[in-house]
């Protein structure tokens, strides 16, 4: 299946239907996606890393989950396939495929999917609605980055805090001063830097082609990420798409913060699930970088990305062991684009 889960959009398979060890999978999924090519025109992918996306599901054999999702980031212009980090936003429609494919019954007006997310072992509950016991797609909800709106998808987040880095805080620190820059190293679901834009130079507001189209802005902050890779416990991440680099400022569109996200060489049109929930942990955590330039607006925080905004809901304290996460949730929203076969490029034995 092909589905749209938040802002982006990924091939969604069967762990059955694949091959069982990675090396064979990730040369598939590559065939499949249409990758090594910057159009990826002989492939299913849409030429950008929003559109070059995979999921894998399979029933879970843990009693408490209904099914094990693993992210995969098949890169365009690179015979590469990444495990290394989850993705929120196709999340979103793990629940609504795991429903249609048979592996969770739907039950009630809204049916709850618990899902382990395997790039990390964290765990998050899809709320799907299914009206008449099957997924309904349309409905009144629109978030931004996405024409039109859809059914509204609720996200709950369970023991995020230090998915792929070793801690909330990997290096203990709310700030630690890298490269020259004060940044805020976290992981709530994603590892982000955050830095404040006018410590680089910028105003926080720019398009993602203009600091896309900066050369020396690029090299700078891949030498500040190589170095905020090594602190927050990733080792050498020269390779690697994590951690992300979020750019702060105030907001200026009656959000809470200004939001431009690098990930990490690319600029996100939008900011991605698990890295905004990440950002907003950050902003209501006192003292953080991203905290000096956020502004409450009512109960959620709202990011303010290139295209529109992003709501999420977290709740913050501190306790014995330092800053600790309670509530995190968004709510996006997912369609069915495509249910069929693929026809991936021939091996290069000339077999599929």
């Amino acid at each position: 299946m092909v589905l749209r889960g938040g802002t982006s959009k990924g091939a969604y398979f069967l762990a059955d239907d694949l091959p069982s060890t990675p090396a064979e999978r990730d040369d598939l999924l590559l065939r499949v996606m249409g990758s090594p090519d910057s159009r990826q025109i002989d492939g299913i992918g849409g030429g950008h890393p929003l559109t070059s996306k995979v999921a894998v599901i399979a029933r879970s054999r843990a009693a408490d989950i209904d099914v094990d999702y693993l992210f995969l980031q098949v890169q365009v212009d690179a015979p590469r396939v990444s495990a290394e980090q989850p993705c929120g936003n196709i999340l979103a429609g793990v629940g609504p495929f795991a429903i249609e494919r048979g592996l969770v019954a739907a039950r009630g007006a809204v049916t709850p999917v618990r899902i382990r997310m395997v790039n990390t072992g964290a765990v998050a509950v899809v709320h799907v609605p299914t009206p008449d016991g099957r997924v309904e797609y349309a409905g009144t909800t629109a978030i931004a980055g996405v024409p039109g709106t859809a059914a509204r998808l609720v996200i709950d987040f369970h023991e995020t805090a230090g998915s792929v880095a070793p801690a909330l805080l990997p290096t203990g620190n709310i700030v630690d001063e890298v490269d020259g820059l004060s940044t805020t190293l976290i992981d709530n679901g994603m590892p982000v830097a955050i830095v404040a834009a006018e410590a680089l130079g910028l105003t926080g507001y720019e398009a993602p082609d203009e600091l896309e189209a900066n050369t020396a802005l690029g090299q700078r902050v891949e030498s500040f990420r190589l170095k905020a890779g090594v602190l927050m416990g990733l080792g050498d991440v020269a390779t690697t798409t994590v951690p992300k680099i979020c750019v702060v400022a105030p907001p200026s569109a009656g959000g809470s913060l200004s939001t431009r996200m690098f990930i990490p060489h690319r600029v996100h049109t939008s900011i991605g699930v698990l890295a905004a929930v990440t950002v907003a942990t950050a902003a209501v955590t006192e003292g953080s970088v991203a905290a000096r330039a956020y502004r409450p607006v009512g109960d959620a925080v709202r990011l303010e990305h290139p295209t529109g905004w992003f709501d999420a809901v977290v709740e913050v304290g501190t306790g014995p062991d330092g800053v600790q996460v309670g509530r995190s949730a968004i709510v996006r929203t997912a369609r069915l684009l495509l249910d069929g076969t693929v026809y991936p490029r021939p091996a290069k034995g000339g077999t599929a």
